[in-house]
């Protein structure tokens, strides 16, 4: 699927679709897939190097990522209480993963590299089929974790209950879980998308200085939607997993 349009006799495109680089055996390799390679081999990297240099006196990039991780542990635990250590990790996966991919796609000449008259590196957040995959493992580690708190019966108990109103509410309830991981991928799909669209549409508009304003938009977004997305996925693992009150 394309958007198309024509402005003052230029012809541009923001395909909504990532574009199809190649097939390893059935499996189609996109640029937005070449490009989420790419931010996990970075933060892992980073991650290991900044590991294997930790002291016991924090100095340098470890003083700089622990101003970071210090004031978002306190939020996690001030939520999460003593789920802090076990979902700090998570969702703080989620937010660097989602920023650093929302931040790498900004960067100048991102998409000018081509592979096979493709465009080799895309933003992965302007891939539905991304946005969607996070949300899905978001939900399934929300839900397995509420098994793992309150054991198979009081999980079950969330949803089912031989009251009819209580089963009613459990029921629409679970309806509810799909609409979630709905409003998480298109939320995120959603913002970055529409700021391709707009970045592409001022910079063939203006080449200088009038894009400025927007990819510094841009970037507030970025770092807003990694956040809203980390904490909604936090919000959503401490009220599931918490035990159902008695009726």
């Amino acid at each position: 699927m394309t958007f198309s349009s024509k402005i003052i006799g230029m012809e541009h495109g923001i395909v909504l679709s990532p574009e199809i680089l190649g097939y390893f055996k059935s499996l189609p390799i996109t640029n937005t897939l070449v490009t989420s390679w790419f931010v996990m081999a970075v933060l892992i990297i980073f991650t290991f190097a900044l590991s294997i240099s930790v002291k016991l006196i924090p100095s340098g990039l470890q003083n700089a990522v622990e101003l970071i991780f210090e004031p978002m542990y306190e939020l996690v635990e001030s939520l999460a209480r003593s789920k802090a250590k076990v979902f700090f990790p998570i969702v703080m996966t989620f937010f660097l993963y989602i920023l650093f991919g929302n931040l790498l796609g900004l960067l100048p000449g991102f998409g000018t590299i081509t592979f096979d008259g493709e465009s080799l590196l895309r933003s992965i957040n302007s891939d539905l089929n991304m946005t969607l995959g996070l949300a899905i493992l978001s939900a399934f580690l929300t839900h397995a974790f509420a098994i793992y708190y309150l054991g198979i019966f009081g999980y079950l108990k969330k949803w089912f209950s031989l009251n009819p109103i209580f089963l009613f509410v459990g029921l629409l309830e679970l309806v509810g879980e799909i609409t979630k991981m709905v409003s998480l991928s298109l939320r995120l799909f959603g913002n970055i998308f529409a700021g391709e669209v707009v970045l592409s549409t001022i910079s063939n508009l203006f080449a200088f200085v009038a894009p400025l304003p927007f990819y510094f938009l841009e970037i507030i977004v970025a770092i807003v939607q990694a956040a809203v997305f980390m904490m909604l996925t936090l919000v959503f693992m401490v009220l599931l997993s918490e035990k159902h009150e008695a009726h």
